[in-house]
C-alpha cells in the first residue's frame, strides 16, 4: 500500500502553510498531545512545520568560500595566559566554633525541579543552608522536569559517596531519613498543607531568614522540607566559609557517577583521535591555505552548546525563520505552556533583536565560529539536547563544520544505552565533554552555559561568550560584507575568551567565582 504525503494533495507551499495555521487554532489549549498524531499522518508539514531558509545567506556565502589565515589559528587555538588566580576551596571554619562540638538541630530536605545545571546550583545551596542551620542534610530529592520528563534521581547522575565523604568535615549527611521520620515525602508534602513544609522560602533569602524560619520549625519536628528551593540562597553579605563551601560541593563534591564520566571519556578520545575516514575529505570541500593551518586544530576540539529546543525557542519570543507557520506553532505552545506570561511576546522581532534578546540560531552560530577563525576541519562536538526544527535546522552549520559530531555519532546505542532518553545524563555527559575540551562556546545564556562558565574560568581553560547585543546589531544590517563582519565579530570578542571577571554584587557564585573562591596568585 503506498502510503501518500501531505504534500501530494497540497502541492502549493504557501497552501499548505495556511491549513497548517488553520489546523494550529483549532488545536484545543489543554492538549498539546494532539500534535504528535499529526505529525505522524503528515511528516511533510507537521515536522517543526516547514524548514527554515537561510537568514543570512549573503555572509553564509562568503563563509563557505574564504580561507582562514594561518596567525588567526594559531591566537584561536592557544590556551589562555595564566591571570594570576587560583581556585581556593579549602572551608576555614570560625576558630571559636569547633565541628566536633555542634549538635544537629534536625534534617533539611530539599526538592529540587529544573535541569542538571539549575540542579546543581540547588544541591549547592542545600549544602550552605545546612551549613547555616547546623542541620543534617538528605540526599536532595530531584523532581520531574515537565520540559525534560527526566525521573533521574541524585544517584544516578551524582556519585553519592563521594558527595557525603568530600563533604564530611563540613556538615552531616545522610542518604534517607531515619525510621521515625519516614513520613517525610515528596508524595506527603503533595497531599496537603504541613507544617514542616517551607513553602515561602524567598528568591536569594538571607541566612538570618533561614535561621528565624527554618530553624524553629527544625527545633520544633526534628525535620524541615524546602520546597521550592531553586535560587532560594543569596550570593550577597555571607561568610567567607559558607561561599568555599558551596563552591567546594560545585567543583569538587558533585562528581558524576563512573559510567557517565567513562561515556564521556570515549567522546573526548575519539574527539581526539578521531578514525581515518572521518579526516578525510574531497578536497572540493576544503578550504584554501597552507597545509600548516590544517593542522593547528589537529587533536583539539572545540564544544559548542546549542541550546536550540522549542521550550527557548517559544519563551524568546523571536522569529527563527521558519514562517508563519512556526510563528503560529511557537505562539501556541507558549499559550499551552505559560498561559501568556512570556514578556518577550510583547515585542516584535526587530524590537528584540536589536536589544540583543533572541538566542542565536545554528546558522547564526556557525558564521560566528567561522568568522572568528575556526576552519571547516575544526572537530567541533555539538553539546545539545533535541534541536528544534531537527536536521534542517542545523543544515548551514553542518555545511560551515563537516566534521561536525555528537554523542549518536560518536558512540553505539550500546554504549549510551545507560542514558539514552535520560535528559540529565545525557546533559551530564555533554557537561564533561565540554569541561575537557579546548574551546567551550554556547550560543545563548542559560544555566549550562552559566555553569561551565564558572567551572571553566576556576581552572583558566577558554571560554568563548557571544557578544550577543553586538551580533544582533550585526544580523540586522543586511548590507555588511564578510570583511566587515568578520572583523567587528574579532573586535567584539577580544575580551570574551575566558578572562577572570570578578564577581559583582547579586552575581552567582557558580559562574563568578572570583574572589570569593580563588586566590591571587
Amino acid at each position: 500500500m503506498k502510503v501518500h504525503h501531505f504534500h501530494e494533495y497540497w502541492p502549493n507551499h504557501s497552501h499548505r502553510a495556511a491549513l497548517a495555521a488553520a489546523l494550529l487554532l483549532l488545536l484545543p489549549a489543554f492538549s498539546p498531545n494532539l500534535f504528535a498524531p499529526l505529525g505522524r499522518a503528515f511528516p511533510s508539514i507537521f515536522s517543526e512545520w516547514n524548514a527554515p531558509k537561510p537568514m543570512h545567506f549573503h555572509l553564509l556565502k562568503a563563509a563557505l568560500h574564504l580561507p582562514i589565515s594561518l596567525q588567526q589559528q594559531r591566537s584561536l587555538w592557544s590556551p589562555l595566559a595564566h591571570q594570576g588566580w587560583r581556585p581556593c576551596l579549602d572551608v576555614e571554619e570560625p576558630k571559636d566554633v569547633p565541628l566536633s562540638s555542634k549538635k544537629s538541630q534536625g534534617y533539611i530536605q530539599v526538592f529540587l525541579d529544573g535541569g542538571l545545571n539549575q540542579q546543581k546550583m540547588g544541591i549547592c545551596d542545600a549544602v550552605a543552608v545546612a551549613k547555616i542551620l547546623n542541620a543534617t542534610l538528605v540526599i536532595p530529592h530531584l523532581d520531574v522536569n515537565p520540559v525534560w520528563q527526566d525521573s533521574s534521581s541524585f544517584a544516578e547522575i551524582f556519585d553519592v559517596d563521594h558527595f557525603i565523604s568530600v563533604l564530611r568535615d563540613e556538615i552531616s549527611i545522610v542518604k534517607e531519613l531515619p525510621g521515625e521520620l519516614s513520613w517525610s515525602t515528596r508524595e506527603y508534602y503533595a497531599t496537603g498543607i504541613r507544617a514542616t513544609r517551607i513553602k515561602t522560602a524567598p528568591v536569594h533569602a538571607s541566612a538570618d531568614w533561614y535561621l528565624e524560619n527554618v530553624l524553629p520549625v527544625l527545633q520544633s519536628y526534628g525535620v524541615a522540607a524546602i520546597a521550592p528551593f531553586s535560587h532560594r540562597l543569596t550570593f550577597n553579605n555571607l561568610p567567607l566559609n559558607i561561599q568555599r563551601l558551596r563552591c567546594k560541593v560545585n567543583f569538587q563534591a558533585l562528581d558524576f557517577v563512573p559510567h557517565i564520566k567513562e561515556l564521556g571519556e570515549t567522546l573526548v578520545h575519539r574527539l581526539r583521535f578521531p578514525p581515518s575516514k572521518n579526516q578525510v575529505l574531497g578536497t572540493e570541500h576544503m578550504q584554501e591555505g597552507n597545509n600548516e593551518v590544517k593542522t593547528q586544530g589537529a587533536g583539539k576540539y572545540v564544544v559548542l552548546h546549542l541550546r536550540f529546543d522549542k521550550d527557548m525557542a517559544a519563551h524568546s519570543a523571536c522569529d527563527f525563520g521558519g514562517g508563519k507557520a512556526e510563528k503560529l506553532a511557537l505562539a501556541k505552545y507558549r499559550q499551552v505552556l505559560w498561559q501568556g506570561r512570556v514578556l518577550n511576546s510583547q515585542f516584535t522581532d526587530n524590537e528584540l533583536r536589536n536589544q540583543g534578546r533572541c538566542p542565536l540560531t545554528p546558522e547564526e552560530i556557525g558564521l560566528l565560529l567561522a568568522a572568528l577563525g575556526f576552519s571547516n576541519i575544526t572537530r567541533l562536538y555539538l553539546a545539545s539536547h533535541k534541536v528544534y526544527g531537527g536536521e534542517a535546522r542545523i543544515s548551514a552549520l553542518r555545511k560551515l563544520f563537516p566534521l561536525m559530531e555528537d554523542k549518536k555519532g560518536l558512540s553505539s546505542f550500546e554504549e549510551r544505552e545507560r542514558v539514552e532518553g535520560k535528559a540529565s545524563l545525557l546533559a551530564a555527559v555533554d557537561y564533561y565533554v565540554s569541561m575537557h575540551s579546548d574551546i567551550f562556546i554556547s550560543a545563548s545564556p542559560g544555566n549550562m552555559h552559566n555553569a561551565l562558565v564558572g567551572h571553566r574560568a576556576l581552572l583558566n581553560l577558554k571560554t568563548i561568550r557571544p557578544n550577543m547585543g553586538l551580533l544582533s546589531q550585526l544580523f540586522l544590517n543586511k548590507s555588511m560584507n564578510w570583511s566587515e563582519f568578520q572583523q567587528a565579530v574579532l573586535n567584539g570578542h577580544k575580551s570574551r575568551q575566558g578572562q577572570i571577571r570578578l564577581r559583582k554584587e547579586k552575581q552567582s557564585i557558580y559562574t563568578y567565582p572570583a574572589p570569593d573562591c580563588m586566590c591571587p596568585s
